[in-house]
């Protein structure tokens, strides 16, 4: 009887613990950017947090606010700023929609002179005004739920500072690994938030200021504001700048002006796609080697999901999930230890990806 009750309590607990997590799971769900972003600059910021807590003795307090005010200053204002130049674009665009209306009838105007087809109704535009206003009011609404995120990504990280070694002595307890399978997960996971946290807006910069910069010698109109939007489109490997440029380069030909239009598609060639090559190539050989699949499905999963922040926490959770089915297969079906799935095996590189991480680098102390 007593093995009964025990069972009763055991299965009646787990029932409870599932039901109030899914509840507080689904009432969190439009805040999960933030709840995310504060994990991932963790994982950023927690090497500085051991460095001011262990070798300069400082308060954790103290430290806390500090790389707050690093994080802000390195992160969210730079990130702001691009929202806040979208947001005023949306913003003209919503109040005088015929700003976008007027070249798209130019255009058609052209191509109708030139092929007799006439591309804009009367009746498409007016549809068209309509679309452009919903969208931008949808935009709109997603950039306050972008700020709302941002406050709880404050909030939520400096608590994860100030008690980071006790969340991780209780995270690391009811891990469901061995010791060794354990250290080499955190390890795992360290480098794939690293990834795609560093490496994906560090790419998306670098590509984007590139492209910025082309816009500007060839005359491109807002070349500040499609450079930006080259930033966000660079998050799709090989393609993803080329939907930028090779439009603007189209419509450079189409006002005529020849001599940009052949120059922007010989920069984009030659510059734009080579450069993304490059820094990605150069990326991986320091950071884990996540299929451009990943990062692909990963958008399309995350912006739904996260809004902004979905470019970098979709290809986060979804290589996330990749690593644990791998582990599921190595662990139950194969019976082995798990191999590093991400992380580079690099000879040079004094830490293996089974070795135990770095209290600077991984999530032991």
């Amino acid at each position: 009887m007593k093995s009964i009750r025990e069972q009763y309590w055991r299965y009646s607990l787990f029932v409870i613990i599932v039901g109030l997590g899914v509840a507080i799971f689904v009432e969190l769900t439009p805040y999960l950017g933030g709840l995310l972003g504060a994990m991932t600059l963790y994982v950023l910021l927690r090497g500085q947090m051991c460095r001011l807590t262990t070798h300069r003795r400082w308060h954790r307090s103290w430290a806390a606010a500090l790389l707050l005010l690093e994080a802000v200053v390195c992160f969210l204002i730079p990130l702001q700023l691009v929202v806040w130049l979208f947001a005023d674009r949306i913003q003209g665009a919503t109040l005088d929609p015929q700003s976008l209306v007027e070249p798209l009838r130019h255009l058609a105007r052209f191509i109708r002179e030139r092929s007799g087809y006439d591309l804009l109704q009367e009746s498409n535009v007016s549809s068209l005004v309509a679309a452009l206003s919903k969208i931008g009011k949808d935009l709109l609404q997603g950039i306050f739920s972008f700020g709302v995120n941002i406050i709880i990504l404050l909030f939520v990280l400096y608590f994860m500072l100030t008690g980071g070694p006790r969340m991780e002595n209780y995270i690391r307890s009811i891990l469901p690994f061995r010791a060794p399978v354990a250290r080499s997960v955190l390890t795992e996971i360290c480098m794939i938030v690293r990834s795609n946290a560093i490496g994906i807006p560090l790419i998306a910069i670098i590509q984007g200021s590139i492209a910025w910069l082309g816009y500007l010698i060839f005359g491109v109109p807002s070349a500040l504001f499609w450079g930006a939007i080259t930033c966000f489109a660079t998050v799709l490997p090989v393609v993803g700048a080329a939907l930028v440029w090779v439009p603007l380069a189209l419509y450079l030909a189409l006002m005529h002006h020849w001599g940009a239009a052949v120059g922007l598609i010989l920069y984009g060639v030659l510059v734009i796609t080579q450069s993304d090559n490059v820094v990605r190539f150069a990326l991986q050989k320091r950071m884990a080697d996540i299929h451009p699949l990943v990062t692909i499905l990963g958008v399309l999963v995350g912006l739904p999901l996260f809004g902004f922040m979905g470019v970098i926490f979709g290809p986060l959770l979804l290589a996330m999930f990749v690593f644990f089915v791998h582990l599921f297969k190595c662990n139950y079906l194969e019976g082995r230890e798990p191999s590093g799935l991400f992380v580079p095996h690099n000879p040079h590189n004094p830490h293996s990806p089974h070795d135990p991480p770095h209290p600077e680098n991984g999530l032991q102390e």
